[in-house]
């Protein structure tokens, strides 16, 4: 398996796995991803930015996905009930999402391993996520991967998310 940026051909392989995400979302009664977005035109975004990766076997068959950018997220601006590690500049990673054919299988720690290598390569000293409260995989995924919860973060339209950080 190897990572690389994504192509807008993508696209189509990479929502597919983002709707997974939300019909499993939606049938573990998890309110994420439950509004249209993450969505094509989102991710067309990213892609454009070189900003959303896919992890993907020989044949080029997309198995995973994320964004990772360096810069910045304001919904990190303010941070309710704890505090951010580090106050500097930081990575982000978002819109993690793995093939149900796929879990359990590592590749979303893959792609955080990279966006700390990414991260690092910007001269940034930390990576930060965020995830709905009732999305207990991604928060063990995080956890797991040495990331700490720090408090909550409200994204652009009130959505309340646990917010976390990792010193590299």
């Amino acid at each position: 398996m190897k990572i690389r940026n994504s192509l807008s051909n993508d696209v189509s392989s990479i929502m597919e796995i983002i709707n997974a995400a939300k019909k499993f979302f939606k049938e573990n009664g998890i309110d994420q991803w439950q509004n249209g977005n993450p969505n094509a035109e989102i991710l067309s975004n990213d892609i454009k930015n070189g900003e959303s990766y896919v992890v993907c076997d020989e044949k080029d068959t997309v198995f995973a996905t994320a964004m990772i950018s360096m810069n910045g997220e304001p919904t990190y601006d303010k941070i309710y009930d704890g505090k951010w590690l580090n106050n500097g500049s930081f990575g982000v990673i978002h819109r993690v999402a793995v093939s149900p054919s796929a879990k359990k299988s590592g590749l979303a720690s893959m792609l955080v391993s990279f966006a700390e290598q990414q991260t690092r390569a910007a001269g940034f000293s930390s990576l930060r996520a965020d995830t709905h409260a009732d999305n207990i995989p991604m928060q063990k995924m995080l956890e797991k991967n040495g990331f700490v919860y720090c408090g909550n973060i409200f994204l652009s339209d009130g959505s309340p998310r646990r917010a976390y950080e990792k010193m590299l």
